[in-house]
């Protein structure tokens, strides 16, 4: 494959972590409304219901009258997520150009990032500032729908460039504008839309986008870093709810309130986290568990993890509801498992699954289902949670596989 000359990038989820800037660092300065406002206003368009160009002016208007200059400062203080400077300076010693576009920060932040990086251009929206304070008022080509696009092809048409010259990493569907001006598509932590729309997608280091950009081999491999070994055992783990109540003769909705007492308990020490204050045990665990790109942002897994039990446990009768819970803890945590180490075949439909994976995560979550239904009923569970598993969906699989494995088995005669 011919390397790249230009590198695009997006910003929020790339370079920086993409649940972290202006839903705790400008929080320190406007008032508990206004903070609630910019949390509906977030959880809107990621929910598809706003665009995102009425998303940022909702946000941005709450943050009206705050200090530019404060809120700069903010800004630097975040940090890069892991990776990113060693990627950078490789991608400039292969003499590739690089670009940051942005459609959630202003210029001057973005430039201030391309400065910190070495790129050749960085692009956000323009932030009216009067007396050196934010009107709330913002404008500019990269908040609005295909802006992203219109800002890349001018770069192109400066650098006489053609798509199969560029290349782009992005996350999340507000890019997809660009994919069609890249001849390389790549997809880090991509939602379920780039998911299906990239070349390659990975999940894990950013360094991991080297070898198929210049060539050069990371580190990883196939292999599992002690983060994603823990992550995993913790996943895994989830199968003694289901072994436990049973065997216990626990009753459902009990065991679902200590669930939810727990998973509050995780909501307040993340909240915590993101503003500099560790909770004892279960923010070192976090910290620990926490893949490189979440180590710095509110780390939502374990929370639709938490909920997926929850729901099975409330909505699918014994044993069902345990068959329901192996499938899925045994089947997501193994699939990712081997799909990591051994996995050599990605899914047409999705690159970021391993055929290698789910074939191993069927097997587990068999095994795990067994413990509770009869065979019949087993494998139904069992391959219903690992084809959920492969699919690019909008719903997050945590709570997809338990919810449609219990499905399956119940409809069963």
């Amino acid at each position: 494959m011919q390397k790249p000359r230009l590198i695009v990038f997006d910003v929020e989820g790339i370079i920086i972590p993409k649940r972290r800037y202006l839903l705790f660092e400008a929080s320190k300065r406007v008032s508990l409304s206004h903070f609630a406002k910019m949390l509906w206003a977030g959880f809107l368009y990621e929910a598809g219901l706003i665009k995102l160009e009425t998303a940022l002016r909702r946000i941005y208007r709450q943050l009206h009258g705050i200090a530019a200059d404060n809120l700069l400062q903010l800004f630097k203080k975040i940090p890069l997520i892991p990776g990113v400077e060693e990627v950078f300076h490789e991608l400039k010693q292969a003499g590739c150009k690089t670009a940051l576009i942005s459609s959630g920060l202003p210029q001057a932040f973005v430039q201030e990032l391309a400065t910190q990086l070495g790129c050749d251009y960085a692009f956000g929206f323009e932030l009216e500032v009067a007396d050196g304070r934010l009107t709330g008022l913002i404008a500019g080509d990269t908040i609005e729908l295909g802006g992203k696009a219109v800002v890349l092809k001018k770069i192109m048409e400066k650098e006489g460039l053609k798509p199969q010259d560029c290349a782009v990493v992005a996350d999340d569907r507000n890019n997809l504008p660009m994919f069609d001006l890249c001849s390389t598509r790549i997809g880090y932590n991509p939602d379920f839309i780039l998911t299906r729309k990239s070349d390659i997608v990975i999940k894990g280091d950013l360094t991991e986008i080297l070898p198929p950009l210049i060539g050069k081999p990371t580190l990883s491999g196939h292999s599992l870093t002690g983060r994603e070994l823990l992550r995993e055992s913790i996943h895994i783990a989830g199968f003694l709810v289901a072994l436990l109540t049973m065997y216990l003769r626990l009753n459902q909705l009990w065991v679902v309130f200590v669930i939810s007492m727990i998973t509050l308990t995780y909501i307040v020490s993340e909240l915590s986290r993101m503003l500099g204050v560790n909770i004892p045990i279960v923010s070192t665990v976090t910290w620990n568990a926490a893949l490189k790109p979440e180590i710095y942002e509110f780390v939502t897994a374990p929370i639709f993890f938490a909920f997926g039990i929850m729901l099975a446990l409330l909505l699918f009768p014994a044993p069902i509801s345990y068959a329901s819970i192996a499938a899925f803890t045994f089947g997501d945590g193994f699939a990712t498992i081997f799909g990591k180490t051994i996995g050599k075949h990605a899914f047409p439909y999705n690159k970021g699954k391993k055929i290698e994976g789910t074939l191993f995560g069927f097997v587990f979550a068999l095994l795990g289902a067994l413990v509770f239904v009869n065979p019949l009923r087993a494998v139904v569970g069992a391959a219903t949670a690992m084809m959920v598993e492969t699919l690019p969906a909008p719903i997050n699989d945590n709570l997809m596989m338990p919810l449609l494995a219990g499905l399956a088995v119940l409809l069963l005669p």
